[in-house]
């Protein structure tokens, strides 16, 4: 495995992946699936910082102070650390919390830091899925809410038709999003150029809005009204939800593309619809209700909704897809039990649905908009997940910066600090809306925290208790090769342990008293890079008297398919013949006990999330009419 250093923006597999397809082609596609959540924002973000829980006066310095903290938000959080930063840390041209925390693991092997940052990361990872649940509902609810503007007797419709758009968008997961995919990136084309369009007409309006992009506002909102400004910062941050997208989403399109549609398009449009929104409450206060839409002359609402609502369709969908593919990362990592994937592009690699994940957004979202009814009442609940997310990721690129990196330290510190303190103020300003409903991904975080790490500690455990129990292969072959009966075929015996001889292997020969002629003790491992090439796929080490232990490498972002490897495997005798190779699986049943591992409620629940796991015939891909399930009882 390669142990080079942080690969630059545009380097290695990115580059490689990525260079085919032509870069501004790619552009636009990352604006129609990397900017959707962030270009969504301005439905609500500029809205709920003057009618939220903490309401500001619409005046001239709050409304100036207010856009003055949005532009530098998104000039600090998004350009400087997430664009021009955390960017640079792709794990082979992967990024996103998990795929940082793998490229620190790889690059700095057996750190004493390493146990603290792997819960920062499964942190992040816990706190994104209550990002998934929240993001639809509230972009959708807030776009459906536009038609109230229209016609205010719609009021009644607005909760039945946005439960109707979310209902049906997580039903069409399963058909996957090939076919709609093409008219992502010229829908959210028009969304961004109305966004400008309107945001232009308003300015014209008002042009000394311009003036509020200058710093010198957003300090003197917080030096003329320091608590009010400090609380604000809860709902200012809503403007930037979806800038952890950028990275995230940095495998599929590549740095320099996702730099284009920032720097291009996303962050004028989105800084010329905030001016302009400032504009129009200049002019008109009473049109905080909802500046978004009113901010369109009538005749163009109507449209504006639809717009509206397409782009968070989009936006939501792109979430969606984010939730599969953490997942999918988890479970190749280790981090949750094996799930149901089914690959719905025969091309698209990362094309993937997991129904058990798409029934549990969809059952929790519905939840969420009916319980919570409002998108004003919903952005109580956002923020808290996002922020999260964001300053473990500065912590997370903090130590790849000091300690991998190696950047000047007179540099990085200062930098480092300066995103500490932003991430910081805007979690701790979250942290106040707790009671009105930043419980909810809170909640979501501790359950998918608990869930990780009891999934990742049991499997842990387990290893530990079978290696203890299992015996040397070098005395199992010198004893069983020569005295038990051989039979013609090939047994593949699959194992998690690289050492020592299965279990399964072990009952076998108890219980039929015989040994296939070619027996093959099979390991999977993931790596902690997202792909891994063909040649460095097979280990084959030649055990002796027809035995041969072969480890199958993948990454955490590629799809295992053990008997298409297996064709492939050569120095251990005549190619595989599927009908004449059975394989062998372990099925172990946990026993509670009083050794030391986890509480009894966690070994209990780790029981439960293995007797619910998908079967390693499944998973694995395995012939069904091929596979022997033998099972054992271990202690934990």
């Amino acid at each position: 495995m390669s142990t080079d250093t942080a690969a630059a923006p545009d380097s290695s597999g990115a580059a490689a992946h990525h260079a085919p397809q032509g870069v501004l082609r790619l552009a636009v596609g990352a604006v129609g699936v990397v900017f959707g959540d962030i270009g969504t924002s301005p439905l609500y973000a500029f809205k709920e910082t003057f009618r939220g829980h903490h309401p500001l006066a619409v005046d001239q310095l709050h409304i100036f102070g207010v856009i003055s903290l949005i532009f530098w938000t998104m000039m600090l959080v998004v350009t400087a650390k997430y664009v021009a930063v955390i960017m640079r840390a792709d794990n082979r041209g992967e990024g996103g919390s998990l795929a940082l925390l793998a490229l620190i693991s790889r690059l700095s092997p057996g750190n004493g830091r390493g146990r603290y940052l792997v819960l920062l990361g499964v942190l992040a990872t816990a706190l994104f899925f209550g990002d998934s649940i929240i993001t639809p509902a509230i972009s959708v609810l807030s776009a459906v809410e536009g038609l109230t503007v229209v016609e205010a007797g719609l009021q009644p419709l607005v909760l039945p038709i946005a439960i109707a758009i979310l209902v049906g968008l997580f039903f069409f997961q399963s058909r996957g999003t090939a076919r709609v995919g093409a008219i992502f990136g010229p829908v959210v084309l028009l969304y961004f150029s109305t966004l400008a369009v309107l945001g232009v007409v308003n300015i014209v309006q008002q042009p000394g809005i311009i003036a509020a992009l200058n710093p010198a506002w957003a300090v003197r909102f917080f030096l003329v009204d320091t608590q009010l400004a400090y609380l604000a910062l809860g709902s200012v941050v809503l403007a930037v939800t979806g800038a952890e997208a950028l990275y995230a989403d940095m495998g599929h399109f590549g740095p320099k593309p996702i730099r284009i549609g920032w720097f291009g398009l996303v962050l004028p449009a989105l800084m010329l619809n905030y001016l302009g929104q400032g504009a129009l409450l200049i002019g008109t206060p009473s049109a905080v209700a909802n500046p978004f839409f009113l901010m369109a002359p009538e005749w163009a609402r109507l449209p504006l909704v639809l717009l509206a609502t397409l782009a968070t369709i989009i936006a939501s969908q792109a979430v969606i897809s984010g939730a599969f593919s953490v997942t999918q990362q988890a479970v190749q990592l280790g981090l949750l039990p094996r799930l149901k994937i089914v690959h719905t592009s025969a091309s698209a690699v990362g094309q993937i649905y997991i129904p058990l994940v798409n029934w549990l957004l969809l059952v929790l979202v519905v939840m969420l908009v009916v319980g919570f009814g409002s998108s004003s009442r919903l952005a109580a609940a956002y923020g808290i997940a996002v922020t999260g997310t964001m300053l473990i990721d500065t912590l997370l690129v903090g130590v790849l910066i000091v300690t991998i990196w190696r950047w000047n330290r007179w540099l990085a510190l200062p930098l480092l600090l300066v995103f500490l303190v932003v991430d910081a103020a805007y979690f701790t300003s979250n942290l106040t809306k707790v009671p009105d409903g930043g419980w909810f991904p809170l909640v979501i975080g501790v359950i998918g925290f608990i869930g990780l790490t009891t999934w990742a500690k049991g499997r842990e455990l387990m290893q530990q208790r079978m290696r203890e129990s299992a015996m040397p292969t070098e005395v199992f072959i010198k004893s069983a090769a020569a005295a038990a009966t051989r039979v013609p075929g090939t047994a593949v015996f699959m194992t998690t342990s690289p050492t020592g001889v299965p279990h399964a292997l072990l009952h076998n020969l108890k219980h039929n008293k015989v040994l296939h002629e070619r027996i093959m003790i099979l390991t999977v491992v993931i790596d902690e890079v997202p792909y891994v090439s063909d040649e460095d796929r097979i280990m084959v080490k030649p055990l002796g008297s027809d035995f041969y232990r072969i480890i199958i490498r993948y990454g955490f972002m590629q799809e295992i398919n053990i008997p298409l490897v297996l064709k492939k495997v050569e120095n251990c005798g005549p190619k595989l013949k599927m009908m004449e190779t059975s394989f062998f699986l372990s099925r172990q049943t946990l026993l509670a006990s009083d050794r030391p591992g986890m509480a009894i409620w966690r070994e209990q629940l780790f029981s439960w999330m293995m007797r619910n796991a998908e079967s390693a015939m499944d998973f694995f891909k395995l012939p069904t009419n091929r596979v022997v399930e033998l099972g054992s009882q271990v202690e934990i």
